[in-house]
Order: structure tokens, then C-alpha cells, then sequence
């Protein structure tokens, strides 16, 4: 939103220079974004009259003026403008004056002395490019100053409006904000109603009241549709953004400026009937004021007569029904539209307009008349005509229901403490409407504040009115003291650090994904849909973490970085009977060589066991690895996780079509955990430390081809003797001297006792113990 300085202190005038209302009304939440002079300093530049002028004696491109600057004497003037003559009004600078990026001084020009300078518009800074000296009114008083003939001392404000603001939309909402903040004198505008001229109106039929509750509209007839528009009126349009057209057109726009309320004029002599409002047929075209030809749906809310669409309600007018030069009866519109039947429609045509930009957020429906009022009186002063009375259709308009502020909430929320008095007068100033209660005010809203819906936005108001610089930045305080940690229970951070001191580095990803990877990816055809996605590939929530994991791994193979480990912690989604439930999981990804490049160790590719002694790690060697199937993984390569006989995740190489999709040179090694049981961790316990030596046996069994190895070392760990420290698997061996479909696996067993040397007998008792066990579980035989 921008506009003139001087436009706003008309109507309210605060003893604060332009810094102090820049600030003022930033620190009350209407960001200034810009505050910019209208043109660059200059000065001694005055009105001047060109008495005479006449050809330069010794140059063909240059005259000799005499000019009047309200001085005793004229002066003389050599210009070399094509359109200096006799009779005109320009501007002057004068010896002395400065002027942007020069000064003037007494100077001879081809012989012949020059006192001063007649400047076109370029050369004071208010235009970029100019043909020739700028032509002043030829009823500009000589001698005045052109800073204040063009009111050049005034300043530009750009707010930044937050989207609930809709009341700042306009130089009377601004006006009403400043007013508050700064107790000044609020002067709007004195609307009167115009007295009609005459009785004949068309007749007006709102189809969808629920989309346009209230309609009015006003016949004028007799315009002067070539009247020229007034200077002060240009200059206020053009300084908020807006390019003078027809006098007709101007009035519209800056009542829109001035009140907020998006106005239309048709040419009533190009209407067929009455006026209709209704939603478009299928079909039906429309060439818009843009020249945008459109072939309008259903949804599109529209103002017809019984040939057809006119304009978009809210949006545009029509090319069919615009005022032009040869205009003579207008009809003035002025409706309150549904912001839901207005929002975003205009963006689906690739424009925006400043009606579908205010009608989109919602405008003051207690002040369509009034505005209406306020433009045929402009009309009329301007343009000349006889008006009809106003026709108005009116149906439910938005209720504004009361809003309750506790004053125990408000001094809560705040900080401070503000009585039910100052409250009150705050109100006031606001001209919102209240009545004490109990427990604090009740206060309904106005029909220009579609923001005040809950007691917070209340809470607000009063902040800002307060002023912000007035409640103080207290530090909080609070009893300090060590929360109480469990040592059976690990930090996320633990995993962080073990992933990290293994050269993985951290990811942060959506927890949105698109639709197809969760079916083909994950399996899974169930995901939970969002409502409001932020892009049409992130429309669903994530049940695993390797999209995350997968899209950072293409994005630096695409910078060259051919070993990459990365990990990340988060939340998968579920949708059940019952609800939504959350799981915190951990994820990661190998890819390239297994140690970074270097002399000592041979090259080779990261595998499956490189990235399970990972897990491994983060499980406390609790894991257990059955193979599995999973649609992301390669089924040859693929290991379930269990911890205490519980499944919490998957580990494995990444199935080949998924790399042919994503055109990977080596497959990747995935992982990926529930987090809770890894945060799970045993209290450390004291076990005496054996002063005899341990003593090792092997025992080398043959067992079917298709038995797990930690089913055998599961096995044995089921024996209760406690002689036993440690069983292990390092050897595998198939050839010759095994049957076929058949292994042999070598263990080695470490035995102990606290008290005393072990025997021989001892430990050939408990070998024969664990050989017991994996014969009559598993079949296994001794190898000879």
C-alpha cells in the first residue's frame, strides 16, 4: 500500500515529522517498508512567464527569452527548449538555484549573458526522460515556488501490510489507525448523500445472495466524460501507484484509494435490461478492460444483463461496457462480495487487480453506500450529471459476534498490568463498541476490523496502542536445578555421535513425500494425504526416511562427491483406526568405497556388513538379522532387525530397479530403526574380574546349507553355565569333505572361572553341553 504523506495528514495531522509516523505506525504492526521523497531536493526554482522570445544572433538552436519570475526587472534567459515561446508558464531556475547534481550560476552563452536556466522535468528529478522545458497551467501563479505548486515537500509510505489488516487498505483506515495511536484529530471526508435529479434506475436481481449480500448501484445520467481531472486528484493517484485515465475511471480509483471500497462504472447506454448478479454459465466468454479474452466456468461469480457477462464480480470489468469519450449515462457499482467467492480466482487468471486483492481479504460492507455516496458526489463536481436515487439489494451480511477480553488474560499475555480504566480508554480510541462485564470488556467488532475474531486479536489492539516500547523486556526467571537422568536411558545425541564418529553426516528433510513413493518405495497405499500440500510432490506423510536419504545422495553424486554417509533422525506417520500415530525413527545410507581413498588400504565397495557393524553399534550388539523382504531393498541382500525377538527395522543393499531408476553407478547399503528401543541401555552392574586364565575351545559342526549361524549361536547361549564368557562364529567353510547342501561352521568358545583353574574335564563337560544342544535343536553332527 502506497500513498502520499500530505494525503494522509488531511485527514489526521499528529505532531510527528515524517521519521516520527514512519516509526509510530511500524512499531503498531503496519510495517513502512519505504519512505521515500516525491522528487529530489532542489531549490530557487519558481513559476516563470516567458514575455518574449527571440532567435540567438549567432546560434540557429538557441533563443533569447525575457522572463517573468515575479522580480521587479524580467530577466534574460538564453534557452534552447523547441517549445520556449512566448506566453508560456514553465519552471526557472534561478542564479544560485541547486538543482539535482548542479548548481546555477550567471553564465554567457554564445556572447550573450544568461541568468538562469528554464528546466524541463528531467532536470529537476521528477521525470526520466522529458521532451523540451515542462509546460506549466496557464493559470500557475508567477513568482511560487514549484515545490509548492506540485507539492514536491511530500513524502511516499509503502506499507507492508499483513493480510488480516484489510481496514489499512485505505487512506480513511490508515487515518483511523494513526488517530489511535497518536490521540490526533481524526477528519474523514463529510459524506452526503446526493439528492436525486431524477427517479429513473435500473432494476438489479442478486441470484447468489450468499455470495453477494449486499449490491448498490446508482444511475447518472448527462456526464462529461472528456472533463479533465483535477491535478489534485492526479497527483494523488499517480503518488499511490495508480496512472491517471478518464475522469470517470480516476473517481473509481480513488475512492478505492480513499475509502477502500472497489468501485465499477458501466456505460449505462451499452446494457441490455437490468442488472443480474450470478455465477457464470458454462461457456460463456468475456473480453476483459485487459483485453483478455476468457471462456468462463460455473465458479466464476459475474455481473450480467440479459445478453450476458459484464465483468468479474470483484475482479474486472468488461471491455463491452467500459466508459469511453463519447459516455454520457454512467451506472456506479458498489457491492460487498464474499472474500471465499473471490479468493484466488484472479491469480488462476495470471493477473491480480487492486478490487480482487481487497475483495479477496474482505472489505467494510457497512460502508458500500457511503462510498457509492462518496463517488457520485465527485462525479457530479467533476463530471456534471443528474443522479438517480441508490438502488440497493440487501440480504444477510457477515454477523460480527461480541468478543470477550479478560483483563486477568490480558496482564497474564502482556506482562504487565493494565486496569479495566486505561483498558476502556484504549478501546475508545479505537471506536470499537464494548460493555463492561465481570471479568473485563465485551467488545463488538466494527464491520471494517474482519480481523477481530478472538480474544488474542483484542490482546493485540491493546498492545500496539499501549505501544509496544512501553511493556518491558523482562528476563525470565526461574529456579534453576538438574533435571533427573536415568541411566538406563540414552540421549538421541548418543546416536548421533556414534553415526558421527563413523563419518556420517546429518540430514534434516520434509516429513512430506510424494504419493508414489510411498506406494512403490515403501509399500505403502495408505499414506496420509495432506489437505493444504506446500507443492504437488510433497502431498503425503512420510512413513520411512530414506526419501530424505535418497534425494541428498543424488544431489551430491550431481556435485562429484562419490562417497557419501548420511543419517537422519525423525518422524515417520501413521494412519489407524483410531487416529494418527508418530514414531520417532533413525535412518542412514552408505554409498561408494568403504574408506576413504588412500594408500594403505585396497579400494573396494561399501557392503552389507559394513553398514550392519554400524547398527550393530547403535543397537549394543542386541540385534538380531533375519532375512526379509522389503520393496526398496534387494531381495538377496535384505535383513530384518529384531531386538528381544521384537522387529524395529530393516537394513540392506538397495533392490536394482530403484538404482536403475535413479541412474546410481553402485547401489547404496540403507538402514533405518524404530529410535525407542535403542534409547533403552542396561545399568552398568560389577562382575568380578577372573584372576585365572581363560581357556578356548573350538568346535567345528556341520549343519543343512539353509541353517542360520545366529540360530546356532542363540542356541548355544541358551545354556545357563556360567563358565561360559563368550561363543563366536570364524570359520564357514563348503567343499570338499562336506556333503552337499551342507556347511561347516567353526565356533570358538571362551570359558572362565572366577575361583579357580578350569580342568580339562570341565571344559570338555560343557563343549559337550553346547554339541548336546545343537544336535537335538538343530541336527548338528561334530566335523570330523
Amino acid at each position: 500500500m502506497q500513498f502520499s504523506e500530505h494525503w494522509l495528514r488531511q485527514f489526521v495531522n499528529p505532531t510527528l515529522d515524517s521519521q516520527g509516523l514512519s516509526h509510530a505506525l511500524t512499531m503498531a504492526g503496519l510495517e513502512v517498508e519505504e519512505l521515500e521523497p516525491v522528487a529530489p531536493d532542489f531549490t530557487k526554482v519558481v513559476v516563470a512567464e516567458i514575455i518574449s522570445a527571440e532567435k540567438h544572433p549567432d546560434a540557429d538552436r538557441l533563443q533569447i527569452c525575457k522572463v517573468n519570475v515575479g522580480a521587479a526587472e524580467p530577466l534574460q534567459i538564453v534557452c534552447g527548449a523547441t517549445n520556449a515561446r512566448a506566453g508560456l508558464k514553465a519552471p526557472c531556475a534561478l542564479v544560485g538555484a541547486e538543482l539535482p547534481g548542479f548548481k546555477i550560476k550567471q553564465a554567457k552563452v554564445r556572447g550573450v549573458e544568461s541568468f538562469g536556466m528554464m528546466c524541463s522535468a528531467k532536470e529537476l528529478g521528477m521525470a526520466e526522460e522529458s521532451e523540451g522545458i515542462l509546460e506549466l497551467a496557464a493559470d500557475a501563479q508567477v513568482g511560487q515556488d514549484i515545490r509548492d505548486l506540485f507539492d514536491l515537500n511530500d513524502k511516499l509510505l509503502t506499507l507492508k501490510l499483513t493480510p488480516n489488516r484489510t481496514d489499512c487498505l485505505s487512506i480513511a483506515g490508515i487515518a483511523r489507525d494513526v488517530s489511535a495511536l497518536t490521540g490526533a484529530t481524526l477528519a474523514l471526508p463529510i459524506i452526503h448523500s446526493v439528492p436525486a435529479s431524477h427517479t429513473q434506475q435500473l432494476a438489479v436481481n442478486v441470484n447468489e445472495p450468499a455470495a453477494c449480500p449486499r449490491y448498490a448501484g446508482r444511475l447518472i445520467q448527462g456526464v462529461d466524460a472528456n472533463a479533465a481531472t483535477p491535478e489534485w486528484m492526479v497527483r494523488r493517484l499517480e503518488r499511490s501507484g495508480i496512472r491517471s485515465i478518464s475522469a470517470i475511471v480516476d473517481i473509481t480509483n480513488y475512492v478505492l484509494l480513499e475509502q477502500g471500497q472497489p468501485l465499477h462504472a458501466f456505460d449505462a447506454d451499452k446494457l441490455q435490461g437490468g442488472i443480474q448478479v450470478r455465477y457464470a454459465r458454462q461457456g460463456e466468454e468475456l473480453l476483459l478492460l485487459n483485453d483478455q479474452q476468457l471462456t468462463l466456468s460455473d465458479e466464476f461469480l459475474v455481473i450480467a444483463d440479459d445478453q450476458g457477462p459484464l465483468a468479474l464480480a470483484g475482479i474486472m470489468g468488461g471491455e463491452a461496457s467500459a466508459v469511453g469519450d463519447t459516455t454520457r449515462n454512467i451506472f456506479l457499482e458498489s457491492a460487498f462480495f464474499d472474500p471465499a467467492v473471490i479468493v484466488g480466482k484472479a491469480r488462476r487468471l495470471n493477473f491480480s487487480t487492486d478490487s480482487s486483492y481487497r475483495f479477496e481479504r474482505g472489505v467494510d460492507f457497512g460502508n458500500t453506500v457511503q462510498a457509492l455516496e462518496r463517488a457520485s458526489q465527485l462525479v457530479l463536481e467533476i463530471c456534471g450529471g443528474q443522479a438517480a436515487p441508490v438502488t440497493e439489494v440487501l440480504h444477510q451480511l457477515p454477523e460480527r459476534p461480541a468478543v470477550r477480553l479478560r483483563l486477568s488474560r490480558l496482564n497474564s499475555v502482556l506482562g504487565i498490568t493494565l486496569d479495566a480504566t486505561l483498558v476502556a480508554a484504549l478501546l475508545k480510541r479505537l471506536d470499537f463498541q464494548f460493555k463492561q462485564v465481570a471479568d473485563g470488556v465485551e467488545v463488538t467488532p466494527p464491520s471494517y476490523r474482519f480481523d477481530i475474531k478472538i480474544e488474542e486479536d483484542l490482546i493485540e489492539e491493546v498492545a500496539r496502542l499501549h505501544g509496544y516500547d512501553n511493556i518491558p523486556a523482562l528476563a525470565p526467571q526461574d529456579e534453576q536445578r538438574m533435571l533427573p537422568s536415568s541411566e538406563s536411558r540414552l540421549s538421541r545425541n548418543s546416536l548421533r555421535d556414534s553415526l558421527a564418529a563413523s563419518g556420517y553426516q546429518e540430514i534434516v528433510s520434509y516429513s512430506f513425500v510424494d504419493e508414489s513413493w510411498e506406494r512403490d518405495f515403501l509399500g505403502n497405499a495408505n499414506a496420509i494425504a495432506l489437505k493444504n500440500p506446500i507443492a504437488s510432490n510433497l502431498g503425503v506423510m512420510r512413513t520411512g526416511l530414506w526419501a530424505g536419504l535418497m534425494e541428498t545422495l543424488i544431489y551430491n553424486l550431481n556435485r562429484k562427491q562419490e562417497r557419501v554417509r548420511l543419517f537422519e533422525i525423525g518422524s515417520a506417520y501413521f494412519a489407524e483406526d483410531a487416529g494418527y500415530r508418530e514414531v520417532g525413527r533413525i535412518s542412514g545410507l552408505a554409498y561408494g568405497s568403504a574408506e576413504p581413498e588412500q594408500w594403505a588400504v585396497a579400494a573396494r565397495e561399501v557392503d552389507f556388513f559394513d553398514v550392519k557393524a554400524e547398527v550393530d553399534l547403535l543397537t549394543h550388539g542386541r540385534a538380531q538379522y533375519v532375512a526379509g523382504q522389503h520393496p526398496a531393498l534387494h531381495p538377496g541382500q535384505t535383513a530384518q532387525i529384531l531386538v528381544n525377538g521384537q522387529a524395529i527395522g530393516w537394513i540392506g543393499k538397495l533392490h536394482p530397479k530403484w538404482q536403475q531408476h535413479y541412474q546410481l553407478p553402485r547401489s547404496a547399503i540403507l538402514f533405518e530403526l524404530d529410535i525407542e528401543p535403542l534409547l533403552q541401555s542396561q545399568v552398568a552392574s560389577y562382575v568380578q574380574v577372573g584372576k585365572f586364565p581363560p581357556v578356548r575351545r573350538d568346535m567345528a559342526v556341520v549343519v543343512d546349507e539353509s541353517t542360520s549361524i545366529q540360530a546356532l549361536i542363540d542356541t548355544m547361549r541358551t545354556s545357563k553355565n556360567t563358565l561360559i564368557s563368550d561363543i563366536a562364529l570364524f570359520d564357514v567353510y563348503q567343499g570338499k569333505g562336506i556333503a552337499e547342501g551342507k556347511k561347516s561352521l567353526a565356533f570358538l568358545v571362551l570359558m572362565q572361572d572366577t575361583q579357580k583353574t578350569l580342568t580339562d574335564a570341565e571344559a570338555d563337560a560343557v563343549m559337550a553341553e553346547l554339541l548336546d544342544l545343537l544336535a537335538q535343536q538343530h541336527g548338528a553332527s561334530l566335523r570330523n
